[in-house]
């Protein structure tokens, strides 16, 4: 078979069976199963799909992903995350625009203690939402913050997704890991400015109010006592793989212990907490396992097919500069984000993207933080933007899917903004990785 007609029936038949609202996970298998049969010998290449599969899941790699996603459950259902933007709200007194910017430095800390972006943005759509809506901010002000910062948590470390993207691309976890965390940081700056110009611009969209103003006191210990703790996990985290002294695995089952310590040390290590923070992260890491089952043998059959090294030949055949192909490979990412989830786009892209990433003499580690960035753009991409139905889901009665898209939209340029400064000055993410790599 011609490798045209087996990529048309490998990413058509997947394609097909999403359309038609078959689960991700089921439409990658049945997918495989079909193309082991034509394309690796009948019942043989079945029987090596299996052998496959079970490599693929039982990678020391993935240890990483569950335990990320139980760390930020962990802090969600103790109820730690919201002791920090308590101690937080002390610290910005009664400034213009309160808590728009308290959105955005909460959702950064907790994005660097959260792998997860739908908890980082539930945690502030539930935590500071009501409270916008109790002191008269306009809709967009309310839900493009919490929109935008819940986000970060897909770049800043702990990353889940980058972890997986690691795993899949081949990619070093660890360097990944840390590439993300400088900008993550500047798109945070971005969108404390994008807050300050839309409040100058309508200055209603935020109104002032008179709160009473904490002291110096009071808010150094409440910052000694919520915020510097928190210290700890980022140092496990982050800390100990930029020193080397733990891998990824490690570091996220040393975050995940200092979160339980912190717990208990301030009493809120329930056996409620705990069992909420289990059941919820065995449902994340199941569904993500069962399609990363699928989508690594989805990526081995399009290389026995031909497909892969015939689409590579197609796309040299093109003679695109490089930049001008990651520029397609991104608006790629962007359409997938109208329609798929996070984890089905990467899993459908990466066979394609990382022969060509590494063909054109990219750094893969700088390809996965532009690829990390792609993927929280198209979060908030219409109408399947997953962060878009998150966000509607905690807005007042009455708001609409476009509402929620209009609010997003000046802090989506902030991320394509970034885009673009990062490939002009690759150093920005690859600055950290290098420190390990020495």
């Amino acid at each position: 078979m011609e490798w045209y007609l087996a990529a048309l029936y490998l990413t058509g038949g997947l394609l097909f069976c999403m359309f038609i609202g078959v689960p991700v996970a089921v439409a990658f298998i049945t997918v495989n199963v079909v193309g082991a049969f034509l394309f690796m010998g009948g019942l043989v290449g079945i029987d090596q799909l299996v052998t496959n599969a079970t490599t693929a899941v039982t990678s020391f790699a993935l240890v990483p992903v569950p335990l990320f996603i139980l760390m930020g459950e962990l802090l969600f259902h103790t109820g730690l995350a919201a002791r920090v933007f308590d101690a937080l709200d002390k610290c910005f007194g009664s400034i213009k625009g309160r808590l728009a910017y308290l959105t955005v430095a909460g959702g950064t800390l907790f994005a660097t203690l959260s792998g997860s972006s739908i908890a980082n943005t539930a945690l502030l759509g539930t935590t500071l939402l009501p409270d916008m809506l109790k002191r008269g901010y306009k809709k967009h002000m309310i839900m493009g913050p919490i929109l935008a910062t819940g986000g970060l948590a897909m770049i800043i470390p702990p990353s889940s997704l980058a972890v997986l993207l690691g795993s899949l691309a081949r990619i070093d976890v660890g360097a990944l890991l840390i590439a993300g965390l400088i900008p993550g940081l500047l798109l945070a700056v971005l969108f404390v400015v994008t807050i300050a110009w839309q409040i100058r611009l309508d200055p209603d969209a935020a109104p002032g109010y008179d709160t009473e103003r904490a002291s110096m006191r009071q808010i150094l210990k409440a910052l000694a006592i919520d915020v510097l703790p928190m210290g700890l996990v980022v140092f496990a985290v982050i800390g100990m793989i930029l020193l080397g002294w733990a891998t990824p695995s490690e570091s996220a089952a040393f975050g995940t212990l200092a979160v339980l310590i912190l717990a208990l040390l301030k009493n809120v290590l329930t056996l409620k907490a705990i069992k909420a923070s289990l059941m919820e992260s065995l449902k994340v890491s199941g569904m993500m396992l069962v399609i990363i089952l699928g989508s690594t043998t989805f990526s081995q059959i399009m290389a026995f097919s031909g497909a892969s090294s015939g689409l590579i030949r197609f796309a040299e055949s093109l003679e695109l500069s490089p930049y001008l192909l990651i520029a397609l490979m991104f608006l790629i990412v962007l359409i997938l984000g109208m329609f798929m989830d996070q984890l089905s786009i990467m899993m459908l892209t990466i066979p394609i993207f990382m022969p060509l990433i590494l063909l054109n003499g990219f750094d893969p580690v700088w390809f996965g933080v532009v690829l990390l960035l792609g993927l929280e753009l198209s979060l908030a991409t219409p109408p399947f933007g997953l962060l878009l139905f998150v966000m509607l889901s905690v807005s007042p009665a009455g708001t609409t899917l476009m509402e929620v898209a209009r609010a997003a939209a000046p802090f989506i340029l902030c991320t394509l903004l970034l885009v673009v400064i990062v490939t002009i000055f690759p150093q920005i993410a690859l600055w950290l990785p290098g420190l390990i790599r020495n």
